[in-house]
C-alpha cells in the first residue's frame, strides 16, 4: 500500500511538474534555507508565538470589532499604524511592520517588474491553478471550509487573491505599496483562526491536527502558489531569465517571513523549494468532502464572469493546469471540445504574447479579457481594483 501511494504521488508530481518525491524526513533540512542555521523543532509543531497569544486575548476580551474598524484605513505600507487599538496590539504591529534585514530592495523591485510583465499567466495560475489546488490540500480545505470565511467563498477568495495581487504589484514592498500591511493583517487573521477553529466541533470532527495553520501548513501553501507557478512558467517555456527567477523567489521568501515562518525553513533556492514541495505537497494532495464543496463554489464564482466562456472550459482549464487526476477527484465534468480548445489555443496564445509567433490566435481576445475579468472578480467582489478589506473573524462557520 505504501508503494502504491508513493507511485500515485510520483504520478501526480509529474503531472504538476513537481517530481522527485523523497524521504519526508529531509523536507525541512535547514542547509537549503534562507537562514542556513540548524533547524530545531520541525515547522509542523511551530505556530506563531508572537501573534497567537495576542489574538487569543483580543478575541476573548472582545477587542476585535474595534480593531477591524481601526485598521480599515491602514492600507499602504507608509500609512500610520492604526490608533484606537489595545496597547499590546499596537506594540505587536510596531514590532512586525518591517522587512527582514536580509530583504534585497533591488530583487524586490525586479520581482515587481516581472510580475507586471507576466500578470496574464499569474492570474490564470494563481486563480485556476493554485486556487483549485488548495481544495485538494486536505488541511487547508477543512480549515477554510469550517472557518467563518468558508461560508462566503467569494469574500474569502477575494481576501486570498488580494494577498497574491498585492504581492504582484509594482512597488509592493515600497512605502506606497500595500503588501507589508496585507501580510501583517493576514498573519493576525491566521492567529485568530488558530484560536477559533479548535472551538468548532465540526472542524475537530474532520481535522487531523489540534491547531491549524502551522508553519509547515504555510510552507505547503507557498509551494501550491510560488513553487507551482515557477514550475509551470518553465514548463510553458515562457522566457524566464535567471535574474527574474531569483527575484520572484525572493519576493516569496520575504512574504513567507512576514507571515511568521522561521527563516530556517524558508527555501533558499528554487531547487531547494522544488525538493521541499515534492516531499510535503505532492504526496498529501487528495480530495475531501470540504474540498470538493469549495472547488464547486470557486468554479461557480468564476463562471459568473461568463464572457462566452462555459463551465466546461473552466473545468478543462483546471484539468490542463492541475491534471485529470485532480479533475476526477473534484468531479469536474468533461467537455472534450473545450479540452481541445485549451490544449491548442492556450499554447498559441502564449507564443503570440511572447512575440514567438506572428500569428494571433482567433481566441486571443477571449483569453485576454477572461484573464482580466478573473482578476477583477476576486478583487473585493469585482467592485474595487485597488484593495480588498481584510477583517479578523470572531467566530467559525455554523454547522
Amino acid at each position: 500500500m505504501k508503494n502504491l501511494s508513493r507511485r500515485k504521488a510520483l504520478s501526480l508530481g509529474v503531472a504538476l511538474g513537481l517530481v522527485g518525491v523523497a524521504n519526508p524526513g529531509q523536507a525541512w533540512a535547514s542547509t537549503g534555507s534562507v537562514a542556513g542555521a540548524a533547524a530545531g523543532t520541525g515547522p509542523e509543531w511551530i505556530w506563531d508565538d508572537a501573534a497567537d497569544p495576542l489574538m487569543a486575548s483580543m478575541l476573548d476580551n472582545g477587542h476585535v470589532p474595534a480593531i477591524n474598524t481601526a485598521w480599515a484605513s491602514w492600507v499602504n505600507n507608509n500609512d500610520p499604524l492604526p490608533t484606537g487599538v489595545p496597547a499590546e496590539f499596537a506594540a505587536h504591529l510596531r514590532q512586525v511592520n518591517r522587512l527582514p534585514s536580509w530583504a534585497d530592495p533591488a530583487k524586490l523591485a525586479r520581482a515587481a517588474d516581472f510580475n507586471r510583465r507576466r500578470d496574464t499567466y499569474l492570474f490564470m495560475l494563481y486563480g485556476l491553478g493554485s486556487g483549485i489546488m488548495s481544495t485538494v490540500i486536505p488541511r487547508e480545505a477543512k480549515s477554510v471550509y469550517w472557518s467563518a470565511g468558508g461560508a462566503d467563498m467569494q469574500d474569502r477568495a477575494a481576501k486570498t487573491f488580494t494577498f497574491g495581487y498585492d504581492l504582484s504589484q509594482l512597488g509592493a514592498f515600497e512605502p506606497t505599496g500595500q503588501f507589508v500591511v496585507t501580510a501583517n493583517k493576514t498573519r493576525v487573521v491566521h492567529a485568530a483562526v488558530r484560536h477559533l477553529l479548535p472551538q468548532s466541533p465540526h472542524w475537530r470532527a474532520v481535522a487531523d491536527e489540534s491547531v491549524p495553520i502551522s508553519a509547515a501548513d504555510i510552507l505547503v501553501t507557498f509551494h501550491s502558489l510560488g513553487t507551482y507557478v515557477y514550475r509551470k512558467l518553465l514548463d510553458w517555456r515562457i522566457p524566464f531569465p535567471a535574474a527574474d527567477q531569483e527575484a520572484f523567489l525572493h519576493s516569496w521568501q520575504v512574504a513567507v517571513h512576514l507571515l511568521g515562518v522561521p527563516d530556517e525553513y524558508i527555501p533558499q533556492t528554487w531547487a531547494a523549494a522544488e525538493r521541499q514541495s515534492a516531499q510535503v505537497l505532492t504526496p498529501i494532495l487528495t480530495p475531501s468532502t470540504e474540498g470538493i464543496a469549495l472547488a464547486e463554489d470557486l468554479l461557480g464564482l468564476t463562471a459568473q464572469i461568463d464572457l462566452g466562456v462555459t463551465r466546461g472550459f473552466l473545468n478543462e482549464f483546471v484539468r490542463y493546469v492541475l491534471s485529470d487526476e485532480v479533475g476526477d477527484w473534484l468531479g469536474l465534468k468533461r467537455d472534450y471540445a473545450s479540452a481541445a480548445l485549451v490544449r491548442t489555443a492556450w499554447p498559441a496564445f502564449i507564443l503570440f504574447r511572447e512575440g514567438l509567433s506572428p500569428v494571433m490566435p482567433g481566441t486571443f481576445y477571449m483569453f485576454d479579457q477572461f484573464v482580466r475579468a478573473l482578476g477583477m472578480l476576486f478583487l473585493n467582489k469585482g467592485s474595487s481594483g485597488t484593495t480588498t478589506p481584510i477583517t479578523i473573524p470572531t467566530g467559525n462557520r455554523a454547522g
